[in-house]
């Protein structure tokens, strides 16, 4: 039997404590913020697009708090208040003249939307084919491709975006369906919407006879 002294006492050793992560942080909220509806850039920036004038009077209307902000007789002068009488003239100046120049654009745009004509061809293939394309739907923003595509999809055909032998981008569908066309545009059917009735003719193309 061994005695006392050559005895070793062992103590028990204890499990490490888990370590406990910090709790995460609270998510932080999104920034909100107003954009003019006029020109999209934020109120205090306005000044930098063409329509200052107008988003001046929409902000007025809809954010008063923020015109007074931004644009009162208080804000404005605090703004230039360390330019000189002439420098100030400037800027109004250049303001108006940007803001005129804008609007001579819209208005250059608009009265060419509004003269541009959109040309359905009904073209004759053969006796029995026929194929419809459609010139001009760019003038009035529609997306070709997109508009191809709905012709597909509606009359169950080909379609598809080239371009005829004058350069121009067209939508050539399979098959007479240029009175469904002018219809669809009629009634604004998808990305046909906003288009003037009175902005379409329909042309009819026939096959020239051999010897013609």
């Amino acid at each position: 039997m061994p005695s006392k002294k050559n005895q070793t006492l062992v103590t028990p050793v204890s499990a490490p404590e888990e370590s406990v992560a910090p709790p995460p942080p609270d998510p932080v909220p999104p920034v909100q913020y107003e954009c003019s509806l006029v020109c999209s850039f934020p109120p205090e920036y306005c000044e930098f697009g063409s329509s200052l004038t107008r988003c001046k009077e929409w902000l007025k209307e809809t954010h008063e708090n923020l015109y007074d902000k931004y644009y009162s007789e208080d804000a404005l002068t605090s703004k230039v208040g360390t330019l000189s009488l002439e420098a100030q003239a400037k800027l109004e100046k250049d303001t108006a003249k940007k803001e005129a120049k804008a609007e001579a654009k819209a208005d250059a745009a608009l009265k060419k939307k509004l003269a541009s004509q959109i040309i359905i061809k009904r073209i004759e293939r053969n006796k029995r084919k026929h194929v419809t394309s459609v010139q001009g739907l760019e003038a009035f923003g529609v997306d070709l491709k997109k508009a191809a595509k709905q012709f597909s999809s509606k009359f169950a055909t080909g379609s598809s975006v080239t371009k005829n032998l004058q350069g121009q981008d067209e939508i050539v569908v399979q098959g007479d369906v240029s009175d469904e066309i002018i219809e669809m545009i009629h009634d604004g059917v998808g990305v046909l919407k906003g288009i003037p009735a009175d902005n379409v003719d329909l042309v009819e193309e026939k096959k020239k006879k051999g010897g013609d």
